[in-house]
């Protein structure tokens, strides 16, 4: 049975990173001929100064939206788990940013966005006519804002399984014993949740590694190198420059920090967090 599984991830999981990890020590231009490099690629991505910066760029963006994501998912999963009468058309409404494609969604808000012809000049609101994407501070705001609109209903299915595997027994004794709901969330449903946060920050972290396309098309990494996360240097480096060895450097570069950081959150987590966390998602 688990055959088909293995062959899956052999074929598209530890061939294609063995492939990178191989093209790391190589000179290649994604065309000709593949020469062997030794560590000149690393020796030149890792003496360049963008990748302190990128690097940076990219913990600044996990950091930022974790903290944006991580309360509001709560919230929204602990409210969306109790029995409101219009809670699964609620739920439907949630999700819909999820299923539209980042592309698609970084383009809608750019256009929303434009200080000519955008939402704030249509609607004549001075507030919103704004420079969003010209401005460093304003478009990584923007770029938190949205990566966080995407992905909040995602974690939010999460919480919102978790929180109904929390025993009903639990809050009818806080309930005779006088608590409410305040003190319930606090006492009761965030201790209970405690592996499904776990769950959903793994997922949140090692996730938002791998942004790309969103910020691609929404600020292309400007203005300057504002916006510029590795996933989008690694992009840079290797289709438009041609340098595929240093690209594969930023690459497995990005495969051990989210190994590592991956590792941290499970060890967090203790010993009963694989099975806590099948339980909670």
């Amino acid at each position: 049975m688990t055959v088909p599984a293995l062959l899956f991830f052999t074929g598209f999981g530890l061939i294609p990173l063995v492939g990178v990890l191989v093209l790391s020590f190589t000179s290649w231009d994604g065309l000709g001929d593949i020469h062997f490099a030794g560590v000149d690629s690393w020796a030149n991505v890792l003496a360049d100064p963008g990748l302190p910066h990128a690097l940076w760029v990219t913990f600044l963006v996990m950091a930022l939206s974790w903290a944006v994501q991580t309360p509001a998912s709560i919230l929204l999963g602990t409210f969306l788990a109790n029995h409101h009468r219009y809670r699964a058309v609620l739920s439907v409404v949630y999700f819909i940013p999820l299923l539209l494609s980042s592309a698609a969604i970084a383009i809608a808000y750019k256009a929303l966005l434009d200080p000519n012809f955008g939402l704030g000049a249509g609607l004549q609101i001075p507030l919103l006519v704004q420079d969003w994407l010209g401005d460093p501070y304003l478009a990584f705001g923007v770029v938190i804002f949205v990566v966080s609109w995407q992905f909040i209903p995602f974690h939010s299915l999460i919480y919102q399984g978790g929180v109904r595997q929390i025993p009903r027994s639990m809050y009818e004794a806080a309930e005779l014993d006088g608590a409410g709901r305040v003190r319930m969330f606090f006492s009761i449903t965030l201790p209970q949740l405690k592996y499904t946060i776990i769950t959903s920050s793994t997922l949140m972290v090692v996730g938002s590694l791998t942004f790309f396309d969103l910020i691609f098309v929404l600020t292309a990494g400007g203005p300057g190198d504002a916006t510029r996360v590795l996933a989008l240097d690694m992009y840079v480096r290797g289709w438009m420059a041609s340098q595929m060895g240093p690209a594969s450097v930023i690459a497995v570069i990005l495969v051990l920090v989210g190994l590592v950081l991956a590792l941290v959150l499970r060890r967090l987590g203790g010993r009963d967090a694989s099975h806590s966390q099948l339980e909670g998602a």
